[in-house]
This record gives C-alpha cells, structure tokens and sequence, in this order.
C-alpha cells in the first residue's frame, strides 16, 4: 500500500500524478498506459527507491500523460483495487484507539463469533502438532550455495514479500540486525516487498514483483535457492470492498494461498513462511485498509494455518503427503495493539506520532517498533532462533 505524497514532484504535476495514481485506472487510447504499473513506480519514487531507466522512462511517460491531458476519467476503472480507490469515500477521522483488544489479549473472549488468540480458543502457543512441525522443518534449514546445494559457507536467505508498509518496516530490521553480533553469519536479510503491491500482486507466479524480488535477491549477492524463510505480511486494498468480515479477510486468505502457490515455484528450497497481520490503522484518513479491517486481517493468517494443520492439500508442506502447495506456515510477531492503549502481553502501543501523514503508514517511530518486534521474535522463538541466531549466542 503506497504512501501518495507530493513533496518531491512540482506541485501542479504532482496533484495531477496523485490523482491518477490513486484511482488506479486505465488510459484508453492506442497504446495504453498501464496506469497500475504507474501507481507502484510512484510508490517507489515517493519511498525515496531509485528506478532503473526502463521504469524511469515508463513514470516519466505517466507523468506526461497526466499533465497534457491524457489521463484516465472516470469510469474506466480497471482492477479490483481501482475500483476500490475510486469509491474510496469521504476522509475518515482518526481515532487513538477503537475499543477492540488485541487477539494475544482476548483470552476466552470472542470477536464476531471468533474466539481469541493467535491459534484460537484463547492460546497463543502453537498447539504440539504445529510445534512438532516447526521443529521438525528447522532443523532442514542451513546454509546452502547459489544451486541450493549443502555448503557451510552457504546461506539462509530471509526474504520479505509485501506491500509498503512490510518494506518500510523491514528495512528498518534489516538495518539493525545487520548491525546485531547475535544473528548467524550465515543468514542473509532481503527486503522483497514493495511499495503498492498488496496480496492480488503477488498471487500470479508471473507478476512482476517476483521480478523485482529476484533483481534485490542478486543485489544482495544471493539466489532463489537460497530463500529458506520469508516473512509475509500482506493486505487488501480497499477491503471495504469486498464486504463486511468475515469475507474480506476470506479475500485475504485466498489471495495469499496464491501468493504461498506462487512462492513455492520461485523458491525451490523455501521452508517456513512466518505470517504478520497489520499494525493498528485507527489513525487511518483514508478507506485503504482502516479499522476494523487491520485488526480483522490477523484471522486470515489463522485460518491459514489452521488449514494447514488439517491436512488442507492446497497447502500441504510434505512430500510424504503428496505434492507439496506451501511451505510450513507459522505466526510471525503479532503486530496489533488499540492505538494508544497498551496491550497486556507485552506494553505495546500505536501512539499517534508511530504512524505518517495518512495514518495507515508507519513513521519513523513506527517502522522500529515493527523492526523490534521482528528482532526480538527471530532471536527468541523456538523454531526461528536455531536458525537465526550465531552459535554460541
């Protein structure tokens, strides 16, 4: 989900770019621009990312539609998010908290006939058979070469995949932990996601964020075969949309099965995939993905993993049990709190300065707080530490 600002564009082209950005849609003439391609180029310019010259030469052809007329009008909406940016209604009034409790502090209670924690029925822990899972799946990870062949001097590679909140919040990790003695030599940290490429961008196997994924997996001086562990943390555009819970958190659980489809056949040694849920969107002034719809996602990620630990063949992750969808699906940190309030597991909380301008980003403050979790998660779970932390630490 991009962050639309304007301070790096002449003001009357920007607001021109802005608008067309945002709406998403589709210009009509013979050669068409595709004005979604736009929208994430934009992301990326306003995220301070350099493009490459056939990107830069693309943006710049947008923005030139754009100021000489040749823009998208109205009802030429294309995508499912389009559409969604296009009814976005009015602005929204941020809110320091909502009244919601965070799914690590619901306990017994219920949520829309959902029962608390993570895994449900009010527990946080990973029920035996899941932990015997994780447990069981680590111990497969190590170093490996550029083939995906053994080697001590190999690596794990931990990739992202996301939108722009997961790579604003994990480049913030990846600057401290590289900066952290604890991690393991041999674990490599690569930010995947990028900015306004939501769950429906990364379902096909052929979009080209795997692409653009692949280009920083070769900048950071690793392969696809090294990718052992991702960290997902996705969202739905516009999930008003889709309707009321629980169906736009289904939307979200079916785009994101695709996105794990689509990972496996990029990442032939891919182990464990750890899944984040949204930060606190109650500031939120637009319809992007605002409270409840934040808070509602994190059901999602349970339903998946629930899935799995059925025996769900859409995500089977063993070869003993026939074709193997998915890698092991696991909680990453739990990344909910009600605003201002703290939450009882751990203090955490969203004051109004840890999130930017629209409320949906987080800001400075904000991006280390998801960095700290992040760490604090790798280097103290039982499954992730083996891996991730330097022997002897």
């Amino acid at each position: 989900m991009a962050y639309f600002g304007n301070r790096r564009c002449a003001l009357a082209l920007s607001a021109l770019v802005f608008a067309a950005l945002l709406s998403g849609a589709w210009a009509a003439d013979d050669n068409p621009i595709d004005w979604h391609r736009a929208r994430a180029l934009h992301a990326k310019v306003q995220q301070g990312e350099k493009l490459d010259a056939d990107d830069q030469a693309y943006y710049e052809r947008a923005k030139l539609a754009m100021a000489t007329g040749q823009g998208p009008g109205p009802g030429k909406a294309g995508d499912g998010q389009a559409r969604g940016a296009q009814n976005a209604g009015p602005p929204l009034e941020p809110r320091t908290s909502t009244g919601l409790v965070p799914l690590v502090d619901l306990g017994q209670g219920k949520y829309k006939g959902e029962t608390g924690g993570l895994y449900g029925a009010g527990s946080n822990t990973p029920p035996p058979a899941l932990a015997a899972a994780a447990e069981s799946e680590t111990r497969l990870i190590h170093p490996v070469n550029a083939q995906g062949f053994s080697d001590p001097q190999g690596k794990i590679v931990l990739l992202s995949i996301g939108m722009s909140n997961t790579t604003q919040e994990f480049s913030a990790f990846k600057r401290i932990v590289d900066a952290d003695p604890a991690k393991s030599p041999r674990v490599v940290i690569v930010d995947g996601a990028q900015g306004g490429q939501t769950a429906p961008q990364w379902a096909d196997a052929d979009a080209r964020t795997w692409a653009t994924a692949e280009d920083r997996l070769r900048q950071a001086g690793a392969r696809p075969a090294q990718v052992q562990v991702l960290w997902i943390k996705q969202a739905e555009a516009q999930p008003a949309r889709f309707g009321d819970f629980p169906a736009h958190a289904h939307q979200l659980e079916s785009d994101l099965v695709k996105v794990l489809h689509s990972a496996m056949e990029h990442y032939p040694n891919l182990r464990i995939a750890y899944l984040s849920s949204r930060i606190y969107a109650g500031n939120a002034r637009t319809q992007l993905n605002p409270e409840p719809y934040a808070y509602e996602s994190a059901f999602a990620v349970r339903w998946l993993i629930g899935r799995q630990l059925q025996g769900d063949a859409e995500l089977n992750w063993q070869d003993a049990r026939g074709p193997v969808n998915a890698p092991l699906l696991l909680w990453g940190p739990y990344l909910w709190a009600d605003g201002i309030q703290a939450r009882k597991s751990d203090g955490l909380s969203w004051q109004p300065e840890d999130l930017g301008p629209d409320g949906t980003h987080p800001s400075e403050s904000g991006r280390r707080k998801v960095a700290e979790q992040l760490l604090r998660f790798f280097k103290t779970d039982a499954a992730a530490r083996s891996w991730f932390v330097a022997s002897g630490k």
